[in-house]
C-alpha cells in the first residue's frame, strides 16, 4: 500500500474562542502534533464498537478497551448471547449496561450522533468485512479489521472505497507486535541467506498455512532472491507447501495443546539462523489492538498492516 499523509484536526476551547490546528501527519511515524495545548480527555474519547464480541479475542478486547485511557465500549455485536450484558459475558466484575445485539446498523445509528470519535473493531468473517466497513463509514466511523484469511480482492476494493470516502481503515493481518518484529527480522535476514523454511505449529486445524506464515513468505519474496534452488522441483508433500514463486516452503504442525508458534529457519554455509515467536494467550494481541484504535482515528485512507505504526 502506498504511504499515506493525512490531516488531523485538534480543537482548543478558550472561553468562547475556538482555534483549529491542522498539522500534516505522516503515517510512517504518526507522531502527535507538537503543541503546548492540553486537549481535554473527553475530546479525545474513542467510542469503540466490537463486532464479533463473543469470540475469545472479542471478549479480551472488551476488557482491554474498558481499561484503556480515553476509550469506552459503545456497542457489542454478535449472533450469540443476544440481549445479555457484554460485561457479564466477558466475565467482568461489573456489568457494562451494554447489551449484545446482532444488528450492526442499529448499534451504529444509536451512537452516530455522539461527538466522540467512533471506531468499529471487526473480528467477524472474510465474507462480511466489506459490508461492515461500508456501514461504519456511512455512520462516520473508522474501522479496525482483524479477520485472518481476508482476500486481497477485498482489501483492494476497500482501499478504493476508503479513498473515495476519505475514511480511515486499518486492516491488520496480525495484531501481535512480536509477530511483526519477527517478520521485520526475517526481511533483514533474507538478503543474507539462500535457504529458508518456515515451520509453524497450531493447536487446531484452521486454514493452513496460517496468515502469519503466508505474510512472512510474502514479505521475503519478490526481493530478488530465489531460495532453496536445489529443491525447487520437489513435489513431495512432506517437503511442505511452496508459498509464492521464490521457493519459500511452509510446514504446518497441528496438535492439541501446542502453542501457536512460528519459526523461520535461514541457513548458509556452516550456519543456521533461527527466528521464533510463540503465542500462548490471546492477551498478547491487546497492545496491538489498542495501538490500532488510537492510530486509525487519524487516517483518511486504508492502511494494510499494523507494522506501519511501529
Amino acid at each position: 500500500m502506498a504511504a499515506l499523509s493525512s490531516l488531523c484536526q485538534l480543537t482548543r476551547y478558550n472561553g468562547t474562542q475556538k482555534t483549529h490546528f491542522r498539522p500534516s501527519i505522516s503515517c510512517s511515524s504518526m507522531q502527535p502534533p507538537q503543541s503546548n495545548v492540553k486537549v481535554p480527555l473527553k475530546l479525545l474519547l474513542k467510542e469503540v464498537v466490537i463486532n464479533g464480541v463473543t469470540k475469545e479475542i472479542g471478549k479480551a478486547a472488551v476488557v482491554a478497551v474498558t481499561k484503556a485511557r480515553g476509550m469506552e465500549i459503545a456497542g457489542a455485536i454478535d449472533s450469540h448471547f443476544v440481549g445479555q450484558d457484554v460485561g457479564k459475558v466477558c466475565n467482568m466484575e461489573e456489568a457494562l449496561e451494554i447489551p449484545i445485539l446482532n444488528d450492526l446498523t442499529m448499534v451504529l445509528g444509536s451512537i452516530s450522533q455522539s461527538k466522540e470519535t467512533g471506531v468499529v473493531v471487526d473480528f467477524t468473517e472474510p465474507s462480511t468485512v466489506y459490508d461492515n466497513v461500508k456501514q461504519a463509514t456511512a455512520f462516520g466511523m473508522k474501522s479496525v479489521v482483524y479477520v485472518p484469511q481476508i482476500s486481497l480482492d477485498t482489501v483492494t476494493a476497500l482501499s478504493a472505497f476508503c479513498e473515495k470516502a476519505s475514511m480511515g481503515c486499518l486492516i491488520a493481518p496480525t495484531l501481535s507486535i512480536g509477530s511483526i518484529l519477527l517478520q521485520q527480522a526475517a526481511i533483514s535476514a533474507s538478503f543474507h541467506y539462500n535457504n529458508v523454511e518456515i515451520v509453524e505449529s497450531r493447536p487446531n486445524a484452521s486454514d493452513l498455512p496460517s496468515q502469519d506464515a503466508i505474510q512472512i513468505a510474502n514479505n521475503i519474496s519478490n526481493l530478488g532472491q530465489i531460495y532453496n534452488r536445489e529443491d525447487l522441483s520437489s513435489t513431495v508433500q512432506a517437503r511442505g507447501q511452496l508459498v509464492g514463486e521464490d521457493g519459500v516452503r511452509v510446514h504446518s504442525l497441528v496438535l492439541p495443546g501446542l502453542p501457536s508458534s512460528t519459526t523461520v529457519h535461514f541457513s548458509g554455509v556452516g550456519e543456521v539462523y533461527t527466528l521464533k515467536h510463540d503465542i500462548t494467550d490471546v492477551q498478547c494481541l491487546m497492545p496491538g489492538l489498542i495501538l490500532a484504535i488510537r492510530k486509525v482515528v487519524r487516517l483518511k485512507n486504508l492502511i494494510y498492516g499494523l507494522e506501519k505504526f511501529l
